[in-house]
């Protein structure tokens, strides 16, 4: 009977214990790790195939379980720094303990691994753009007249107009885009907000996070680059509407402008076809000037 009882508190006690397993989310990614001996899987479909087993029999037995973007370099990066042996499976395991402290992470809940996988991926890039943009503000230091920290003063602005854009959009659902021409490569983020049924408006605070940090880069460093929001309501046609930084304010785009940004590819250049029955318009009214008061940096 005692023993009975023991297996069944050991069984209480696993499902009671998180899991992080650290996904190669690519082919690329994949290769790099099968360089180490002890890394016994040699083809990326079938390997993605038992994690997905493994995710579904954990969850049966009522484990939470999470997924890490498990990066090769960064791995071999942290072995060297810490004094391991990258070719032992527990020196991978210190890892993914690591990125699921400090990485971006998905918790499964039963969702198909192929869906999981674009969404761990966004997931990370929205992390790293959010620590880059974030860097590149903290090194703006304080202003030479005034003394104001500029990326500090720049966030606060960026936050007051993203809060003012929603309010004066339409009820509904709310998608943003931010893009700012940066160096080497633009940075492009993305905000969804939704109003629940009694109007009260819902973000992703880390989204939210990583999008007001873009715009503030843009606004401190004066930077070319843009805002455009899509508003859908149920019974409404889809309104896309915009403003383009200009100086450390927005100025709104006009309608044909608002066309060409929403229909141009940023990273390319190249048109992207119109969608029918939408609405390209000019903003509302943002209630006040779009520019922070007190000094210009």
């Amino acid at each position: 009977m005692a023993h009975t009882d023991h297996q069944a508190m050991r069984r209480v006690l696993h499902r009671e214990i998180a899991g992080t397993i650290g996904l190669l989310t690519d082919e690329h990614d994949f290769r790099a790790m099968r360089r180490y001996r002890s890394f016994t899987f040699d083809d990326h479909a079938a390997y993605l195939r038992q994690v997905e087993a493994v995710l579904k029999t954990r969850a049966a037995q009522g484990g939470h379980t999470t997924l890490a973007l498990f990066d090769p370099e960064e791995y071999a990066e942290f072995c060297a720094e810490n004094s391991l042996d990258p070719d032992v499976p527990t020196s991978r395991t210190r890892f993914t303990a690591e990125l699921a402290a400090t990485g971006p992470t998905i918790a499964y809940d039963g969702q198909a691994l192929a869906d999981l996988l674009p969404a761990l991926v966004d997931e990370a890039v929205r992390q790293a753009t959010w620590e880059y943009a974030s860097t590149l503000l903290a090194r703006l230091g304080p202003c030479a007249s005034c003394g104001e920290d500029i990326g500090r003063a720049a966030f606060t602005h960026a936050a007051d107009l993203v809060v003012r854009i929603l309010d004066t959009a339409a009820p509904g659902q709310r998608h943003l885009v931010c893009s700012v021409m940066s160096t080497p490569e633009p940075l492009v983020s993305v905000l969804h907000a939704d109003d629940d049924s009694d109007g009260a408006t819902h973000l992703d605070e880390a989204e939210a996070l990583e999008f007001t940090t873009v715009l503030a880069l843009g606004l401190a460093t004066r930077s070319a680059g843009g805002l455009v929001m899509r508003t859908t309501a149920p019974g409404t046609t889809d309104r896309i509407y915009g403003w383009r930084l200009r100086g450390d304010g927005l100025a709104p785009l006009t309608a044909a402008e608002v066309f060409d940004a929403y229909c141009t590819d940023i990273e390319n250049g190249d048109l992207i076809a119109p969608e029918s029955g939408v609405d390209y318009c000019v903003p509302p009214d943002l209630g006040e000037e779009d520019t922070p008061p007190g000094h210009r940096h």
